[in-house]
């Protein structure tokens, strides 16, 4: 396991603040110990500098992952979170959408959020800013992007899409060859 290059870090930040804004300082500063953000085959991982210490024992070649896979660099040097991030991101989240129950399925299925599904929103949210989804127990079911801000959506047409999905809690059934 490596540090993340210098341009990979900013890149990773970048994605974080996006969606947790600067509550970024407080993940990696636990009460539990100082966590790190480590890269192994362009996947990014969050792991405890304790147990990092205690996996340099082992070869990169022996080694399979160590800490949370947070999500992976595409050929073209972008970063897509895994759903393996969510239930870490989901208590520091700035924005979040909140999911009908009777949508909660079809987003499960990887369809976007139509106005109709939407239960709540909180104030203030942008266009293209990253979002945690709730349910409307306040369970984490994914991460999404705004599609149109929170004033627009007071006024859109009912099945106008307010939130593109990018992953949620289902893709550990319909993805768990591809997910670690």
């Amino acid at each position: 396991m490596k540090r993340l290059s210098d341009e990979r870090a900013k890149i990773l930040f970048e994605k974080l603040s996006k969606y947790i804004g600067t509550n970024v300082k407080q993940l990696i500063d636990r009460p539990d110990g100082t966590y790190c953000f480590r890269e192994h085959r362009d996947r990014v991982y969050y792991v405890s500098e304790r147990i990092l210490k205690l996996s340099e024992c082992f070869g990169p070649e022996k080694l399979v992952c160590v800490g949370t896979c947070f999500g992976k660099f595409s050929k073209t040097n972008k970063l897509k979170f895994h759903i393996t991030a969510l239930y870490y991101l989901a208590p520091y989240a700035q924005y979040k959408v909140w999911v009908k129950p009777s949508f909660e399925q079809q987003y499960l299925y990887g369809n976007h959020i139509a106005k109709s599904g939407l239960g709540r929103i909180t104030e203030n949210a942008g266009q293209y800013q990253g979002v945690v989804v709730y349910s409307m127990n306040d369970l984490p079911l994914g991460f999404g992007v705004l599609a149109r801000s929170t004033t627009e959506c007071k006024t859109a047409d009912p099945m106008t899409t307010v939130c593109f999905h990018q992953s949620d809690i289902g893709e550990y059934i319909r993805s768990e060859d591809t997910l670690f």
